[in-house]
């Protein structure tokens, strides 16, 4: 059954009269804010492999993926045209080699009137996609697959942490890495 809250929510980037509108967050109280996000970069065993063995004519993808995530957070606002201008305060993102691919997470942080939820997701993405653009060489098909925001902290809507997947899936999960 969804929450009240779910139940009466409203698209906030529509006015009254359906157009879009940047939310004003004027009279919104100054908060400490934190957002996570995730991302996965599924591909082959061999460019794992390689990526271990760094093996790569443009350097250390993972690295180079940090940064860019990084640097992703900060222009959020250029990217989303309705997303605030926000001043960061900390962003870290950290890759980590699977055996069939690349976990990216994200974090992100300020004290503001607005969350940074669309930055840590921003940074995550863009992370992904540099993965992708400095292994494109060794494999093609690729797949980008579980961008989505694990948990966010301040502000008036609470605070919020994804649903850990049950015991079923993350069997699932560790039997598709195995292969």
């Amino acid at each position: 059954m969804p929450s009240r809250r779910a139940k009466d929510a409203a698209l906030s980037h529509y006015d009254s009269a359906g157009r879009v509108r940047m939310v004003d967050v004027s009279a919104k109280p100054v908060t400490a804010r934190v957002a996570a996000a995730h991302a996965f970069v599924r591909m082959k065993p061999a460019t794992v492999r390689a990526i271990r063995r760094l093996k790569n004519p443009k350097g250390n993808p993972l690295e180079v993926a940090r940064i860019a995530g990084i640097a992703a957070a900060k222009r959020t606002s250029e990217l989303i045209p309705l997303c605030h201008p926000l001043s960061l305060t900390h962003v870290d993102v950290a890759s980590k080699l699977c055996q069939n691919g690349i976990e990216i997470t994200s974090r992100v942080a300020t004290t503001g009137p607005t969350g940074v939820e669309m930055e840590a997701l921003v940074a995550a993405g863009v992370a992904s996609l540099t993965i992708y653009d400095m292994c494109k060489a060794l494999e093609k098909g690729m797949e980008i697959t579980g961008l989505y925001l694990v948990e966010k902290t301040g502000g008036k809507s609470g605070d919020y942490r994804r649903a850990r997947a049950s015991a079923a899936t993350a069997r699932r999960k560790a039997a598709k890495k195995r292969r």
